[in-house]
């Protein structure tokens, strides 16, 4: 097949969409018309990209390559922590209610953190969608990251798409189950271990490792590991851009995200239109007759992954991964023409382009302003509390029954509940003092005020016991400020409560 014959096996004659179904735009074909008269759903066509070579499918392998290596290589990692600290550098510790990365320790009070990471994410994915459309869906999705690499094991084992047509309409024999069997065995150990690197962040990852070999691990992390496999595989070997069209959220909100300046991935009608064979360009361009650089090929829709035509214009399926550009650019450098017919664009430059102005390109502007600033500021904000929080915590509970006793001199006594927080791995001794009652007297229930001393990593509970001398004993409840100090390092930290009277 020449470059200038459309695909026959992807050029469905189109034909009209029915009223109220057309399909964002795009013209519908008879691939997309249900099996059966009257159902609401269309029949599933297995999607069989092909391969493609270029710049955009390069930055793709270089960033699978890096996220993959990330996720599963990041739980060997190790970090000094000191004497009985764990030495994992990336640790969602459940039991000790911790969560360790490289330096950082946080506590179940340090909840604002991970709510402050959250929001911080959100902001940065309406950036990147602000100035490059779904950039995160095409490059850095954990379902385009290992469908990616679903694939490339299938392109490998069945061969490319011709081939992976060809075996698909073929007779079941040796050879056809040989192939799929291989290819369903590697889908599903890579699932596994996926599900394996997941539970190595909730543990030590070389202990964990040996447990999970010799069947000693807990059975918590056998059902996590068969959970995630069993997701991995349907999600990035069956169901792929699936996933994507209707169980994702993102592609009908991402909408409201963009504008005319956003870059996307976008066929340029104006240097493409009309499409023309080759042979036939060249004779309408020597009679001084318009031809377009599209020579309707196909090769862009046969390279999608979500098996769509970008040249119907922006589609909710388009995760803007720029295959389809690849392909493009490599009928064009055969043809000898510039490449560059799909790309990323915007549609303020597709209709400036079309008026024969200059290219408009508008990346700050009040939307991208404000999701940096956003960004900016959570994200400085999140850096400063965490380089000034502080590594010693007090919280106190007033008894509740009874709230007081007056004793036999006339002076009345409080009963405390006071915890003391150690966020350091060394053992401390902390003093506590208590302000807003005049006289007050403090007991510590078997031990001493000014030395109370807390583990490390830890948290300790103490008795403590408030008296009002009689003579200076008040009417009614005063407040009261708890204060401890650890003369090491001179950091305090403050708790308020009540002293209760008759």
């Amino acid at each position: 097949m020449s470059l200038a014959e459309p695909n026959d096996t992807l050029a469905a004659a189109p034909i009209p969409a029915a009223p109220g179904r057309k399909k964002f735009g795009a013209t519908v074909t008879r691939a997309a018309i249900p099996a059966v008269n009257g159902s609401l759903y269309a029949a599933r066509t297995k999607i069989q990209p092909q391969a493609v070579r270029g710049t955009f499918r390069t930055v793709k392998w270089a960033l699978l390559a890096l996220t993959l290596g990330i996720y599963y290589l990041v739980p060997f990692i190790r970090w000094n922590r000191g004497l009985g600290e764990p030495s994992q550098a990336v640790l969602l510790d459940l039991d000790r209610g911790r969560f360790y990365f490289f330096s950082i320790e946080l506590w179940p009070q340090d909840v604002t953190y991970v709510m402050g990471l959250l929001i911080l994410a959100a902001f940065a994915l309406f950036l990147m969608n602000a100035v490059a459309g779904r950039v995160w869906c095409g490059y850095l999705c954990p379902q385009t990251v290992w469908t990616d690499l679903f694939m490339a094991v299938e392109r490998v084992i069945e061969g490319d798409r011709r081939a992976r047509l060809k075996l698909d309409a073929a007779p079941w024999s040796v050879e056809k189950v040989v192939l799929r069997s291989l290819k369903h065995t590697i889908w599903l150990m890579i699932a596994w271990w996926t599900g394996g690197a997941w539970v190595l962040y909730f543990a030590d990852a070389p202990t964990l490792v040996i447990e999970l070999a010799t069947f000693q691990a807990s059975p918590a992390a056998y059902l996590a590991i068969l959970t995630l496999t069993a997701t991995t595989y349907t999600l990035a070997g069956h169901m792929r851009e699936q996933v994507c069209t209707y169980m994702c959220p993102w592609p009908r909100i991402q909408g409201a995200l963009t504008d005319e300046h956003s870059l996307n991935i976008l066929y340029r009608s104006d240097r493409g239109e009309p499409r023309t064979p080759v042979k036939r360009a060249t004779a309408l361009r020597a009679a001084g007759r318009p031809a377009g650089d599209c020579v309707d090929c196909f090769a862009c829709v046969a390279a999608c992954p979500a098996g769509i035509d970008i040249r119907d214009g922006l589609q909710m399926d388009c995760i803007q991964c720029g295959l389809c550009a690849d392909a493009c650019d490599t009928v064009m450098g055969k043809l000898g023409r510039p490449g560059g017919l799909i790309g990323y664009d915007t549609e303020a430059n597709c209709r400036s382009r079309a008026r024969g102005k200059p290219p408009v390109s508008r990346v700050l502007r009040p939307r991208t302003v404000l999701y940096g600033v956003l960004v900016a500021g959570v994200g400085g904000g999140m850096l400063y509390g965490l380089a000034t929080r502080s590594f010693t915590g007090l919280s106190v509970i007033h008894d509740r029954n009874p709230l007081f006793v007056t004793l036999s001199d006339g002076s009345v006594r409080n009963g405390y509940t006071v915890r003391l927080i150690n966020k350091r791995p060394e053992e401390r001794r902390f003093s506590l003092s208590v302000d807003g009652l005049a006289d007050a007297r403090v007991e510590v229930v078997g031990g001493t005020p000014g030395d109370m001393p807390v583990p490390s990593d830890s948290t300790q509970e103490f008795r403590v016991l408030v008296f009002a001398p009689a003579g200076t004993r008040p009417e009614a409840s005063v407040p009261l400020s708890f204060r401890i100090a650890d003369p090491t390092t001179g950091e305090t930290a403050r708790a308020q409560d009540t002293f209760k009277a008759p």
